[in-house]
């Protein structure tokens, strides 16, 4: 997908008419097992857009959804902590400042809607990421290391796990479930 030169790349919050362009990019962009606990799938992105707090965007070269981030008003118990869970920008669209403005666009919504604090994470050796978020105002906070233990003793734990179910997990609340109780 190339930038048509006749037209400017527009920030616009997401509909339900992006979502096969969304789900389509982030199969495309994100690598999943290195967060093994993360999912990327249509529940991922349906939850986001069904709430009525969420801030999500996209990032429009004419119809054609060249980036997105999905946020959401709360984050694991704290409904002061904006969450900014997801974010990509179509490799070709990459260096040209669009995922700054979805970073953006996202943190306006959420410290309007009255969160004090929005978070992240970032995986370790994804540099390009963390850069992104330095330059927007995040800063480290928390470093959390995902331990692993193989049943197969001669199992490297440190290669990805591939083939886990997620969806118990429900990425409402990260771990806790649609009501949000533990």
């Amino acid at each position: 997908m190339s930038e048509s030169p006749q037209t400017e790349i527009v920030i616009a919050p997401v509909g339900f008419e992006h979502l096969r362009q969304v789900l389509d990019l982030g199969y495309r962009v994100f690598d999943t097992t290195v967060k093994p606990y993360t999912s990327w799938s249509l529940t991922a992105v349906a939850e986001h857009l069904d709430s009525g707090d969420s801030a999500c965007w996209v990032a429009l070269d004419g119809t054609a959804v060249v980036g997105f981030v999905l946020g959401s008003q709360t984050f694991e118990l704290r409904d002061d902590w904006g969450y900014l869970e997801w974010i990509a920008v179509d490799p070709a669209y990459q260096g040209r400042g669009i995922a700054g403005r979805l970073v953006n666009a996202c943190c306006e919504a959420l410290f309007a809607g009255g969160a004090t604090r929005v978070v992240t994470d970032v995986e370790q050796t994804n540099n390009a990421s963390a850069t992104l978020m330095s330059r927007n105002g995040f800063a480290p906070a928390v470093t959390v290391t995902l331990f692993v233990r193989s049943s197969q003793p001669d199992a490297d734990p440190g290669r990805a796990v591939r083939g886990v179910s997620k969806r118990p997990l429900i990425r409402s609340g990260r771990l806790l479930g649609d009501h949000r109780n533990p």
